[in-house]
């Protein structure tokens, strides 16, 4: 997609000179006495997203944009990609005092500045093009865009055409392009390869469920990468209000964001074994559906008591967690859009996380906040085991009482990570809720820019 890469013609391109609100003095003092009374004239004040071209004797010699104060830069992201959209057609290049990291992120704004989901409605408007500033890894900054842009284009796909035959499709695509293993078990077989709450989840659909296995690689350390692929949740027999139904396309959102960070890893070459697991259903109501009070074996062997449907997305990651675990690999990450809760805790943009190892965690931390991909950390609090044990089976899938539901989520998966000591899981939202400077209002990528940033630290 062209409008997610960097122009390769310098032929023609003018400057754009992105300035911040306090370096804005400095900045007209060493400009000539035409422009610094033009700047003046217009008041223009390097505010967030401001834009002013700058006319020359033979039409538009460039423009500058404001990146607004320190306290603007840390309280928004991607403060250069709301530049794009404003500036006039053709290819521009930065001038600015930016560097490293810094850099890097305005370079990386401008790419996702250029995101559209198209599939449904015509968007031909035409953007501004960018060469890639000195000094950034352009390669590696497209590479994180088309991930990013995957894991969107398949959040912001309805339900009517993205259900786990077509997660399937685009998994199988990926694998295609970069040449990964691929084994789907469908339907009945579920079961029959004990795999019996994925099986349950999604048996009552008339799309059947399935676990899409994929892998790559064949030397280095080993990751496993779980995604929860519930193409769309109507809480089963427990209901869904219809305003809580709105979303539930993105519950596949744990899902769009492996594979998007998946294509990242693979296309820049990491030197991993990786191996991708989505448990891919719809969670449907018909006669077939699993009931509250319902007791489910699971492939660890461990029994479930069903409290409410409405938390299934736990049930079909256990499965692919116990599965991903008997291979024992370096490392264990899962994705989901799973609680509520994690929500209430910490809004939409913030991805909690949970890790049973504190230098992966201080490694994930360091890195999010290097490329502006904002984590936290939230702990397997050990005292909160007791509320996941209902007493009549081993686990119960939905604690009462309504606390700490995210803990209690994660709590309940890491009982199927037993053999592999290394496990991460991400509490994702997945949703962006209204537009920002390259993150338009629609499916986002949360914890994969750590993650790529992070891994190669991780795995050694």
């Amino acid at each position: 997609m062209p409008t997610l890469a960097f122009s390769t013609d310098a032929s023609a391109a003018r400057p754009l000179f992105l300035v911040k609100k306090e370096g804005l003095a400095d900045w007209l003092a060493a400009q000539d006495d035409a422009t610094r009374d033009w700047v003046n004239a217009a008041g223009f004040k390097a505010g967030v997203g401001e834009v002013l071209p700058l006319p020359g004797k033979d039409g538009l010699n460039g423009a500058i944009g404001g990146l607004g104060s320190g306290k603007d830069r840390a309280r928004g992201r991607f403060l250069a990609a709301g530049l794009r959209g404003k500036l006039p057609e053709g290819v521009w290049r930065l001038e600015c005092d930016l560097e490293g990291d810094e850099l890097a992120e305005a370079a990386l704004g401008w790419l996702l500045a250029g995101y559209r989901f198209d599939r449904f409605v015509s968007d031909s408007k035409p953007l501004a093009m960018l060469l890639p500033p000195e000094g950034v890894d352009a390669a590696m900054l497209e590479r994180i865009a088309s991930g990013e842009a995957l894991a969107r284009d398949l959040i912001n796909t309805p339900a009517s055409h993205m259900g786990p035959d077509e997660l399937e499709m685009a998994a199988r695509d990926l694998a295609g392009t970069h040449g990964m293993a691929v084994e789907v078990t469908t339907g009945a077989e579920l079961s029959k390869r004990n795999l019996p709450m994925i099986h349950a989840v999604g048996r009552a659909s008339a799309r059947e469920p399935r676990l899409i296995d994929m892998s790559w690689g064949d030397s280095g350390p080993s990751v496993a990468l779980v995604g929860k692929g519930v193409c769309f949740d109507t809480g089963g027999l427990n209901i869904k209000p219809g305003a809580s139904m709105q979303l539930m396309k993105k519950d596949m959102g744990g899902a769009a964001n492996v594979l998007g960070l998946a294509h990242m890893l693979m296309d820049s070459g990491m030197n991993c074994r990786l191996r991708v697991l989505i448990p891919a259903v719809e969670n449907s109501i018909s006669g077939e559906a699993f009931r509250p009070g319902d007791i489910l074996d699971s492939r660890k062997g461990l029994t479930v008591e069903i409290n409410n449907t409405d938390a299934e997305g736990r049930l079909v990651l256990a499965d692919a967690l116990a599965l991903a675990d008997e291979d024992r690999p370096d490392l264990i990450v899962s994705m989901a859009t799973l609680t509520g809760a994690a929500r209430v805790a910490v809004g939409p943009d913030l991805a909690p996380f949970y890790a049973t190892d504190d230098c992966d965690a201080a490694a994930l931390v360091s890195a999010a906040k290097a490329v502006r991909d904002p984590v936290w950390r939230l702990p397997f609090w050990e005292p909160y085991e007791k509320m996941i044990e209902p007493g009549i089976a081993d686990l119960d899938n939905a604690p009462k009482g309504g606390f700490a539901g995210s803990i209690t989520a994660a709590l309940f998966l890491r009982r199927f990570v037993t053999a592999v000591p290394r496990y991460m899981h991400f509490d994702i939202f997945g949703w962006t809720r209204e537009s920002a400077p390259g993150r338009p209002k629609g499916g986002a990528g949360q914890g994969i820019r750590a993650l790529y940033r992070a891994l190669p630290e991780i795995l050694g």
